[in-house]
């Protein structure tokens, strides 16, 4: 690159001191030019160890970095990041990833080419030594992007994605009224419509997975009960038919000997209960938010 381009990452974070050294850490080390790249933190009034961790792991790092606290919701939280971006690009990481030394520069570089791109998603890989419960998730990630290039159906979310910062303010940025989950979602739906095209690319980042089953479903029940405001917005955005548990599992039949192909783990046969275990916990949290 001629001239390299200013990054903005977007460090969205709260009640994660346990994952979010390994986060920042790997920021820190990102082979991409430190005087290129600044970190924008947005807290969502953590009640632990978060920012210490978080202040600590910048202040001896040269990067460029902002504080930012609020306790509004996701949509509320990115878009603070939008809105005090000086970047070109947006790197999203959240408090439970860890992307590799060249993530940042893959990113730029593959945005940089591929100038009709608003977003994109970089691949997952997989811990090896992940307990059981993150291993099946994990592989349940690396199916759904393991294709690299343009893609019109899947939902990217934020983790792992490099945003144009044009693109994200011409779709009119992430809404402040998502509490929960479904701003990423929403932004996505707006910035296609927008006519930017979205692709998933080469480079690698992990993500630190719930490791117990109280974890997994606690976590997709919060997930199935945010969705109400998705609906609420656009029903054209989602299909819940495609979510709901007998119609997932029977997809889910299908998609195990992919998983197998790719990791070669015996794990790989256990998913369609996973996915059976996850979606009951969706479908619960989303009928709760329904019954409101």
């Amino acid at each position: 690159m001629a001239q390299t381009a200013r990054v903005t990452v977007g460090l969205c974070v709260k009640n994660c001191q346990a994952t979010v050294e390994d986060a920042v850490t790997s920021v820190v080390k990102q082979t991409y030019p430190a005087e290129s790249i600044e970190v924008l933190v947005v807290d969502g009034k953590s009640r632990d160890g978060t920012i210490p961790i978080v202040e600590k792991c910048l202040n001896c790092a040269s990067l460029e970095a902002r504080f930012f606290s609020e306790n509004l919701g996701l949509g509320s939280a990115r878009q603070t990041v939008v809105d005090n971006a000086s970047g070109v690009y947006v790197v999203w990481v959240d408090g439970d990833m860890v992307i590799p030394e060249d993530f940042i520069r893959k990113q730029v570089e593959f945005m940089e080419t591929h100038p009709s791109v608003g977003i994109g998603k970089g691949r997952y890989g997989v811990n090896s030594k992940d307990r059981l419960v993150a291993k099946l998730e994990n592989m349940e990630f690396l199916i759904n992007y393991s294709h690299v290039g343009e893609t019109d159906s899947k939902t990217l979310g934020t983790s792992g994605c490099i945003y144009r910062l044009e693109a994200i303010k011409q779709a009119g940025g992430f809404d402040p009224n998502f509490k929960g989950v479904g701003e990423d979602m929403d932004a996505e739906y707006r910035v296609r419509e927008k006519g930017w095209k979205l692709h998933i690319t080469n480079a690698y980042f992990f993500e630190k997975r719930r490791e117990t089953w109280k974890g997994l479903w606690d976590e997709y029940f919060w997930h199935g009960y945010g969705w109400t405001s998705l609906l609420n917005k656009n029903r054209d955005m989602v299909n819940i038919v495609k979510l709901l548990p007998p119609v997932a599992v029977a997809v889910e039949f299908t998609r195990v000997p992919r998983a197998y192909s790719l990791t070669h783990q015996k794990a790989a046969l256990l998913l369609p209960l996973h996915y059976l275990f996850k979606r009951v916990a969706w479908f619960l949290g989303f009928m709760k938010s329904r019954r409101q």
